[in-house]
């Protein structure tokens, strides 16, 4: 009897924050889209900390909003506490974070999948990707049934081969216990896929009534709370919010983890994954950094109708009994309970330089990859790549050009590059400092930079493509208006300078003049700018950035446009490097390994150097002259 063959356009593997984004991008641009997990309970599923957000990757988020993503829309439905992080510091770093309902968060999403247009949602295993002569032709599950797919989207998590481990103790799941891939590794690597193994994990969940609240910090949210999402009416996000708390570990609790590291999988050899450098468990700090007589630990409710409480800041693989010593000795944790161990998860994911920048693999037509399985860490830089991964994906059934962010347009184009040019050997992370461009991308003016490009691959709708439309005018009729308005040396100015500490005038000056001193701003101004229209906050936050910043902003602009320059400059992704007979040894075979696509992608290949370059450039100049 022949096994079931269904069609469809788009197959997305795996129901995490990446195949979400995937799969929902290609329904909504028309395509018939099937998503495959192994449980239909965990789409969405937040294994790990409970908050969307955080330094550089709320940055992500809005920029997957202002494409046309859903995360952002999904956590100002669920969030439970928010934040707006760095406020101390320049515009460039503030970065939103929310705490989120768990389940609730998962629910929603799962509602959004189920009530989208063009998509089915499939709880089976994929075992199987089918390729002939170079091209994607779909998948099979361990059932036998054969899913034809003009292309394919793998976001499968960490979830293949999966083995969650603490102490002696190594379980075959994915995380929270549920079912791992074991199949779909072999048929990758049978397809000429490299694969490495990485390891990440997370802190115990324990029971808030065994906490004493008491003896740790509170933490509050922001009174104002501004939504992820630019299509969210902030008035609607302004609502009653849970604390988090803050406590520390301490002498006694460092004194305990060292005493058993001989029994710590992490440093025993039992792990072998590659773990994250930048969230390291509690063992690795402890280790790492001797002289630190303390490290924060975070306190986070898991969701609103549920006691689990999360320890962030606490990773382990330690065994069960050394968990309970250590998480004791912590302030207000003297009598904790643990809900559920904490663990490391081990996975399989992929050497990510054999992706183009489009995210599809360079030897298999059709297949594209996103998320942990490309070798990051953390939903919102799954979230980035999934959506980008799916969008991509419809674009090649629809015979359209690629679509790819350079590292000037968003923090998404940076993750992408760094994943596809740089070599990583440990889960990636997205950080404020890998973007040389962070002053012009920033998370306040994500739709600015990147609405009108979801407009135009057909994610974002009419109404909110016109209102970026509006709010660009906006902010430049009351630039000019700041910029022209003049102001006097009249009793009421000096007055409010001098309550403002700041100089008085001598002669006139401007509104934007004024704005330009470190202790005044837009804001504080209202009270002699007497001729102020009445504007929505974000448009004010834009003016106030753009007049303090003007000149940072212009030098980071010029810095633009001469890195647009050697991005313009194309590469053959099937030259031969070895014909340029001035090139390094290394630079040709580093060249020659991660076939950049421009000029740009391969200045920033490491063990290419800026004189290799220089000696790339002369060629192909000499080469075009040639030609002509």
């Amino acid at each position: 009897m022949p096994n079931l063959e269904e069609f469809y356009d788009v197959i997305v593997v795996g129901a995490g924050h990446a195949g979400c984004e995937a799969a929902l991008a290609c329904g909504r641009l028309g395509l018939e889209t099937i998503i495959f997990t192994v449980s239909i309970d965990s789409i969405a599923l937040m294994p790990c900390n409970p908050n969307i957000g955080g330094s550089s990757k709320g940055h992500l988020v809005r920029e997957i909003d202002a494409l046309g993503g859903e995360m952002g829309k999904n956590i100002d439905q669920t969030f439970i506490q928010s934040k707006m992080l760095n406020e101390s510091k320049g515009p460039a770093v503030h970065s939103l974070r929310a705490q989120a309902d768990k389940q609730d968060y998962s629910r929603q999403m799962r509602k959004t999948l189920e009530n989208t247009d063009h998509l089915t949602i499939r709880q089976a295993e994929v075992s199987e990707i089918v390729v002939e002569h170079g091209k994607i032709q779909g998948v099979k599950t361990v059932s036998g049934a054969f899913y034809h797919g003009k292309a394919v989207v793998l976001a499968t998590g960490t979830y293949l081969r999966a083995r969650c481990i603490y102490g002696d103790v190594s379980n075959p799941t994915g995380p929270n216990g549920l079912q791992a891939a074991t199949h779909l590794t072999d048929s990758l690597i049978a397809n000429g896929i490299e694969m490495f193994r990485f390891k990440t994990g997370t802190p115990a969940r324990v029971d808030k009534r065994s906490i004493d609240f008491s003896k740790m910090e509170e933490q509050f949210g922001d009174k104002q709370v501004v939504p992820f999402s630019f299509s969210t009416d902030p008035e609607s996000v302004q609502k009653e919010q849970v604390s988090c708390w803050l406590t520390y570990t301490n002498s006694k609790t460092h004194e305990i983890i060292r005493e058993n590291l001989e029994r710590s999988p992490l440093f025993s050899g039992v792990i072998e994954g590659t773990g994250p450098r930048y969230c390291p468990s509690i063992e690795d700090k402890v280790v790492k950094f001797p002289d630190k007589e303390r490290h924060q630990v975070f306190i986070e409710p898991e969701g609103l109708y549920t006691n689990e409480m999360y320890l962030s800041g606490m990773s382990s693989s330690l065994p069960e009994d050394v968990q309970y010593q250590m998480y004791r000795t912590v302030a207000g944790l003297e009598n904790v309970k643990i809900v559920r161990n904490a663990y490391a998860i081990e996975y399989d994911c992929i050497n990510s330089r054999q992706l183009l920048p489009s995210l599809e693999f360079r030897t298999i037509e059709g297949l594209f990859s996103g998320g942990q399985f490309n070798g990051s860490s953390g939903y919102e830089e799954a979230a980035a790549q999934g959506f980008m991964a799916g969008v991509n994906a419809a674009m090649r059934v629809l015979g359209r050009e690629p679509f790819v962010l350079d590292r000037s347009q968003a923090y998404i184009g940076v993750l992408i590059d760094d994943l596809v040019t740089k070599e990583n050997h440990e889960p990636y992370r997205m950080m404020t400092s890998r973007a040389e461009y962070r002053l012009l991308l920033r998370q306040d003016n994500a739709d600015l930079r990147l609405r009108k490009i979801g407009y135009e691959i057909g994610l974002v709708c009419e109404e909110d493509y016109q209102h970026v439309i509006w709010k660009e005018k906006a902010i430049e009729e009351e630039i000019r208006r700041v910029e022209k308005t003049p102001v006097g040396a009249n009793e009421k100015v000096q007055s409010f300078l001098e309550k403002n500490g700041s100089t008085l005038l001598k002669t006139g000056a401007t509104l934007a003049e004024l704005m330009r001193r470190p202790e005044l701003n837009y804001f504080v101004l209202s009270e002699i700018d007497e001729g102020r229209p009445k504007l929505p906050e974000d448009v004010m936050e834009q003016v106030n950035i753009h007049i303090k910043y003007e000149g940072y902003l212009k030098r980071q602009q010029q810095q633009v446009a001469q890195f647009k320059k050697l991005e313009n400059r194309k590469l053959d992704v099937g030259f031969d490097y070895s014909v340029v007979g001035s090139l390094r040894r290394e630079a040709i075979q580093k060249l020659n390994l991660y076939k950049p696509v421009s000029i740009g992608q391969a200045s920033r290949i490491s063990g290419v150097s800026p004189a290799d370059i220089s000696v790339l450039l002369v060629y192909l100049e000499q080469r075009r002259g040639k030609k002509e």
